[in-house]
């Protein structure tokens, strides 16, 4: 993959885009990592993108780090949430990133990349370190979260340690001193939080890339609350027929983010069964793809049992 696609393919926003072209010109090996909360068991296509990206670095030759949440998913992310996320245990969190790991794999080369617990530093920071590091960002900068500002219009509470979490996983950039972040593009603020402390700890200056989001079965956001997502440990037929489901008009985005296909120029029904094949392909083989394919056209298309 050339330095141009690592910058767009599957990509929303890239901040600042000059030193994100000027780290990669320099033709370093620089440090990307991508951080996940394991606060479910599940994956969806939609979490891929942000695992596809990473993998995309370590192939290029850049060192990849796969950071998991041990100490920040007990606090969880307030990112799109309307309510209070409920905390978690560790030996949840643990749980959750056993399962997640075997389906992560099906998208990473962990051979190629680094896996790292936040637990590790972020337990260990003293009451003066926590001070300095809330001395770094001002109120109004966090009530900046569109999620918060919802919340108090509709006079739901906002506790105090929610505003304490891009705080923490912003330290994650200070303690891992990256070139680059990267995930999905909810998760801007919580970067963005993380580019400035590593500026006020006198680290290197990181630039951030926010992947696409993609819709679900429904049009709607894909979300596990919404019940419209084709996940990574579907039965072959089921992913297939998921992707199938989906809207005309989202096969570009889903071949652009979720797979290595290139620009479509069938029909639309034909675009559709490249694509449901392709995804089908990469979780579960050539040969299920095939069977996948087949089993659809008998049921579906020509009203079979």
């Amino acid at each position: 993959m050339t330095s141009d696609s690592l910058l767009t393919r599957g990509i929303e926003k890239v901040i600042p885009e000059n030193l994100a072209r000027q780290k990669l010109a320099s033709k370093d090996k620089l440090r990307v990592y991508l951080g996940i909360d394991p606060t479910g068991a599940k994956l969806h296509i939609g979490h891929s993108i942000p695992l596809r990206k990473l993998q995309q670095f370590a192939d290029a030759g850049h060192h990849a780090i796969f950071l998991v949440g041990s100490f920040t998913a007990m606090i969880g992310d307030p990112s799109g949430k309307d309510t209070l996320r409920e905390p978690m245990t560790y030996e949840e969190v643990k749980e959750n990133f056993r399962t997640y790991q075997q389906q992560a794999g099906k998208v990473l080369d962990f051979d190629k990349v680094e896996v790292v617990y936040n637990h590790t530093w972020l337990e260990k920071l003293t009451s003066a370190e926590i001070l300095k590091l809330l001395s770094l960002f001002t109120k109004q900068q966090l009530e900046q979260r569109d999620m918060f500002e919802r919340r108090e219009k509709e006079g739901k509470p906002i506790h105090l340690h929610e505003f304490f979490y891009p705080l923490l996983v912003g330290y994650d950039s200070v303690a891992l001193d990256v070139d680059c972040e990267l995930g999905g593009s909810d998760q801007e603020f919580n970067m963005l939080a993380g580019k400035t402390l590593q500026k006020a700890y006198g680290k290197r200056e990181k630039f951030v890339l926010t992947t696409k989001l993609i819709e679900g079965t429904d049009g709607r956001k894909m979300s596990k609350t919404y019940d419209n997502c084709v996940y990574l440990d579907d039965a072959p037929d089921d992913m297939f027929g998921k992707v199938m489901s989906i809207k005309d008009e989202l096969v570009p985005t889903y071949a652009e983010c979720c797979t290595d296909l290139e620009a479509l120029a069938g029909s639309p029904k034909d675009n559709k069964l490249k694509l449901s094949h392709e995804i089908v392909r990469l979780y579960h083989g050539e040969e299920a793809a095939a069977k996948a394919e087949a089993s659809f056209a008998t049921v579906f298309a020509e009203k079979g049992i």
